[in-house]
């Protein structure tokens, strides 16, 4: 029934496949048991901590068990869903993607990606996107929203999923994953983290999906990262989400050292759990988990959606998690702490069993009637309410897409003062001709980009274009307004721009998304940088016939403007990233000067793809087996790398024009008074259990008089008595932990806490004397200009060592200023923001190297410089 036939299921600990090649050495990832336990004294996590131990006291072995496997794949309304405890009236967990609005369900908003909101650089409008986007999974009844994105950080610039995070810098996209986390939970949702960890490119992420396009791997793509590394980049951001109170956080399809993610005791236990004191629950990315008694003691807490591949009835855990727990391989307190995170986290967002938002959606069909057990038909009833879950967010997203909207180049052009002639050009200007949600998960790019393809996407309830919004603009401004939205009708364009007095607006694009979608032949990531639809020629073609031509470029990520970007016909460039729905109101806020453009680029645009100093990796190099993706550039990505190798990017890091000046003075440093960093010492008790449960399988058989069996649906029951090993059906039934896994999996003693980690009183995130404030330093930014503008003062540091970045990005603000007046930016530097990892202490260390901190508009524009004391 639901003991799922698999050889040494229970027995599998990493990669079979890996540890056969000897062609090459293999990067390792230690091993760290046991499993860290929740600590009930962590601060912020106190009253979810009793709330979840009063539930999970009373739960039965089964009922933890369903806590922790999905019902699997369309089993039932969500893109996955946790068992329920209807004996207690719980009904379970929704989780649904995705991290711009909320996939497969209508009356949603579809706000701008996460990378065009950090472009905003402001920490209030990112809060805001948060909020809104919570408001509206609760009022679908989404329990666990599938997001925010801290990996792929972007690594590559052709990552296909960049754009579903933030940014390749960590402080920036650690501060976005933070005021997003917040925003979610502050409005009654769970935020889920991911992807964790290293999940920096899509080709060969999954061995099915790679088989599909013709790469016979044996494993996913290992990400090869070494330990400095890992802390000074890569976990950074998780680090900042674990600080912010996220409740889940959702380990990634690639392995990491050749230990898959989800199964990763090292990033999962070592890293998440001991030293960034993670008090919520790890859930498997969809079909990311490989093994069962294996990834329970190495972190995992939860798996979905359930089953091992989507529709097969088959679970690593479920009925085999209650046999290992039975069995001893999975020992009592692990699967309790499974189910205490999951319930903490639950709890912490403030909700309750007495008043459980009902899930009002189905993701598998718009039909208001429908079977609610998707996959096979059964139980048809009401499955969709259509509700509205909007509210004003429109006017939100407007905000957002105008003020993350980065001015490149101006030679005056802009703002527009009611143009004589505008002639719009491009197919990115007009709609996807069979609308906006034709193309299943956004997977094409047809018409203006709003929002890339995959499961990052979501169902737009409208989307205005910029030809619908400049239309309106050139009514009210009595503006002659034609277009040619198709780029490759030359002969209608030479007609139309070359006509006197045109103003040209070229809009163009350039698309990305999650690898199970191909478009265009990209697999996901990006096959080169260039612009989509012919888009470089077009802007040439047009700027060499009209002497006014303004570019828009929609996309995700940066494109390679080399060719074209400084002909002095190009009056114009803006960046409008992934807006959005609200795509063409923004824009033209920003063209006519109703919103001065104070964005600022959250990567850096290079010269040519080669000056980025990494990229994808297209082909496998390791035979069948797992492809190695070694990450040599060690921290040196985007703006670093450029840096690093003396090389001049066309429009670098953090910046952007406005419509006003400004101009930086009266840098000041104050030392703090913090005192030393001291390493975290004491131990974690021994770990708790909660309940008792019986040790006879007769009480574990699928109880036929309670509910019918539903076939797929995975339920944490076996389906025969005669014996614990019959009921597995796993040839290798009988082996012992300490046959098949690693020293220490399933030990309970009391232990050493992690010196970097917090201690059992503190707030999760690290040690707590990171975040001791070291210095406050402030400048003056004089707006010089005649019109009012926000302007971005960036902070960045200088560490000092041979082996660090020449700056890093430290400390942000987006500063309002009056034509004429002057304001003072302030930022606290922490004793992180100034640390090193030392890889030989295994903690943060301030180097004695000298340090300098820097304050200007950009990561190249610093004018003002002063060390460090």
């Amino acid at each position: 029934m639901r003991s799922a036939p698999w050889v040494a299921l229970l027995a599998v600990t990493g990669s079979a496949a890996t540890n056969a090649i000897d062609k090459r050495d293999l990067a390792y990832s230690e091993p760290h048991y046991p499993s860290p336990w929740m600590s009930p004294t962590a601060q912020g996590w106190e009253d979810a901590y009793a709330k979840a131990r009063e539930f999970v006291s009373q739960l039965t072995l089964p009922e933890k068990v369903n806590l922790t496997t999905g019902v699997g794949w369309q089993g039932e309304k969500c893109v996955g869903e946790a068992g329920s405890i209807p004996r207690l009236g719980f009904r379970g967990m929704c989780l649904q993607d995705s991290p711009l609005g909320i996939r497969l369900t209508d009356y949603v908003s579809v706000f701008s990606s996460g990378q065009t909101v950090a472009a905003t650089f402001d920490r209030s409008l990112i809060y805001r996107r948060g909020k809104a986007m919570g408001e509206e999974n609760k009022i679908k009844g989404v329990d666990v929203l599938l997001g925010p994105v801290g990996g792929p950080i972007g690594r590559t610039a052709q990552g296909g999923r960049n754009w579903e995070g933030f940014s390749p810098d960590p402080y920036l996209s650690g501060v976005a994953i933070g005021e997003t986390i917040k925003g979610i939970q502050d409005a009654g949702v769970i935020a889920c983290a991911k992807h964790y960890i290293g999940n920096e490119q899509e080709h060969f992420r999954q061995v099915g999906e790679s088989q599909g396009y013709g790469d016979n791997i044996s494993d996913p793509i290992s990400s090869n990262i070494d330990d400095k590394t890992m802390h000074e980049l890569y976990l950074w951001p998780f680090a900042d989400a674990v600080r912010a109170g996220v409740g889940a956080v959702l380990c990634s399809y690639n392995q990491v050292n050749n230990s898959g993610a989800c199964q990763n005791s090292k990033i999962l236990n070592g890293l998440l759990k001991s030293e960034l004191g993670f008090q919520g629950f790890v859930v498997s990315d969809w079909q990311g988990q490989h093994s069962g008694a294996s990834s329970a003691v190495a972190g995992l807490d939860m798996t979905m959606p359930g089953d091992t591949d989507f529709n097969t009835g088959l679970s690593f855990w479920g009925a085999n998690l209650t046999l290992a727990v039975l069995n001893g391989t999975v020992p009592q307190y692990r699967i309790d702490d499974m189910a205490m995170r999951i319930m903490a986290a639950y709890f912490k967002v403030g909700r309750t069993l007495e008043n459980q938002d009902p899930i009002t959606f189905s993701s598998w069909t718009r039909d208001t009637y429908g079977p609610i057990h998707y996959a096979v038909s059964e139980g048809y009833q009401q499955i969709n309410w259509h509700v509205d879950a909007q509210g004003d967010h429109g006017d939100l997203i407007r905000e957002i897409g105008a003020k993350a909207t980065v001015l490149l180049k101006n030679e005056g052009a802009l703002p527009l003062k009611k143009p004589k002639f505008l002639a719009v050009i491009g197919a990115d200007a007009g709609p996807n001709p069979l609308g906006p949600n034709s193309c299943e998960d956004r997977g094409c790019d047809n018409g203006t980009l709003g929002i890339g393809w995959g499961s990052g996407s979501a169902e737009f309830p409208y989307l205005v274009t910029p030809i619908d919004a400049l239309q309106f603009q050139a009514l009210d401004d009595h503006t002659r307004i034609e277009a040619v939205l198709d780029n490759y009708a030359s002969a209608e364009i030479e007609a139309l721009v070359t006509q006197e007095g045109a103003t040209a607006l070229v809009f163009v694009n350039a698309d990305s998304g999650e690898g199970y979608i191909s478009v265009d032949g990209n697999e996901g990531d990006r096959n080169n940088l260039t612009l989509w639809h012919n888009g470089d020629e077009l802007v040439k073609n047009v700027s060499s016939l009209c002497n006014n031509t303004i570019v828009v470029i929609h996309s995700v990520g940066p494109t390679i403007v080399t060719d074209w970007y400084d002909s002095p016909n190009i009056t114009a460039i803006l960046w409008a990233g992934l807006p959005g729905q609200e795509s063409g109101r923004s824009i033209v806020d920003v063209l006519y000067g109703k919103v001065n453009p104070a964005g600022r680029t959250p990567f850096t645009w290079a010269a040519k793809p080669e000056d980025y100093g990494t990229e994808i990796m297209y082909e496998p190099n390791n035979g069948n087996g797992a492809p190695q993706q070694d990450f040599p550039e060690g921290v040196f990505i985007d703006y670093r790398a450029l840096d690093h190798a003396n090389i001049t990017p066309i429009f670098e890091f953090g910046y952007g024009l406005s419509y006003t000046t400004f101009e930086y003075s009266d840098l000041q440093v104050i030392k703090a008074d913090a005192g030393e960093y001291q390493p975290t010492t004491g131990q974690a008790p021994e770990a708790p259990t909660f309940g008792n449960y019986s040790t006879d399988i007769d009480d574990y058989l699928f109880p036929e008089s309670s509910f019918p069996y539903i076939w797929q649906y995975i339920y944490p029951y076996v389906n025969t008595t005669s014996s614990f090993k019959e009921a597995s059906q796993d040839p290798y039934y009988g082996q012992t932990a300490e046959e098949f896994l690693p020293a220490g999996a399933i030990d309970s003693a009391a232990h050493d806490l992690n010196p970097a980690g917090p201690g059992l009183a503190d707030p999760s995130g690290g040690n707590p004397s990171l975040f001791d404030v070291m210095y406050i330093v402030t400048a003056t930014v004089t707006n010089t200009g005649d019109i009012v503008g926000e302007e971005v003062p960036q902070l960045y540091v200088s560490l000092g060592g041979d082996d660090d970045p020449k700056v890093l990005l430290r400390g942000f603000d987006r500063i309002s200023i009056d034509p004429g007046y002057a304001a003072t930016f302030t930022a606290e530097l922490t004793r992180r923001d100034i640390s090193n990892w030392d890889v030989e202490a295994q903690n943060w260390v301030v180097t004695s190297a000298p340090k300098t901190v820097y304050v200007g508009s950009s990561s190249r524009k610093l004018p003002l410089s002063a060390p460090l004391p």
